[in-house]
């Protein structure tokens, strides 16, 4: 396992002739409009890891952002509807087709409330994650060795899951729901990015 960091943007042609690329974002907090996009970790699935450190505050990637908005490329998130708003305010994008391993995990293991990347992880591909740079400061100038394993932890592990959780939502009857959910990902994050993050516009009041 090599985790590769890229200054600015991806390469060009890095993810060429892939058809599912599992992402993951690092800012400096959790509040859209006030805290910016620093880092996007990717992985193809082949156990590597390729981690961009954006430029800020211009955030000129072409490259990932042709990866972002590519239609025959299926982007994994762990909680997609944050990093999909992340991707849309700064960088510009709106970020489809998508798949999101919280929202399946959520479908799919009823028999639990504990949905977070590290639980899922450790019941169904048997992998303790460690969140003890989740907190740190990522607009650094130079990112540390161990940030830079945190980033990657967060998405080497996301196709395996999936293979997992698709597996019990055919099982369960529940695919076809977790598509439509899915599909409407990026517009629920769009209603975040607008104003409606708190609001639950299917709730009766």
């Amino acid at each position: 396992m090599t985790n590769y960091l890229h200054k600015g943007d991806l390469p060009a042609g890095l993810f060429q002739g892939v058809t599912s690329v599992a992402i993951d974002s690092e800012t400096m907090g959790l509040r859209l409009g006030r805290d910016p996009l620093c880092v996007v970790q990717l992985s193809a699935g082949d156990g590597h890891a390729h981690i961009v450190q954006l430029d800020r505050p211009d955030y000129d990637a072409p490259n990932l952002k042709a990866l972002l908005t590519d239609p025959a490329v299926t982007k994994i998130f762990h909680f997609g509807r944050f990093d999909i708003a992340m991707f849309y305010l700064h960088l510009g994008v709106v970020t489809a087709p998508v798949y999101c391993t919280k929202i399946a995990s959520k479908l799919a293991r009823t028999y639990t409330d504990r949905h977070g990347l590290k639980d899922v992880s450790r019941e169904l591909v048997g992998v303790e994650m460690s969140k003890a740079q989740q907190s740190s400061d990522w607009g650094a100038q130079t990112l540390s060795a161990d940030q830079l394993a945190y980033a990657a932890s967060d998405v080497l592990h996301l196709h395996a899951l999936r293979v997992r959780l698709d597996a019990m939502l055919v099982r369960e009857d529940r695919a076809a729901l977790a598509k439509a959910c899915f599909d409407f990902l990026p517009h629920r994050a769009l209603l975040d990015v607008r104003g409606w993050e708190e609001v639950d516009i299917f709730a009766h009041a």
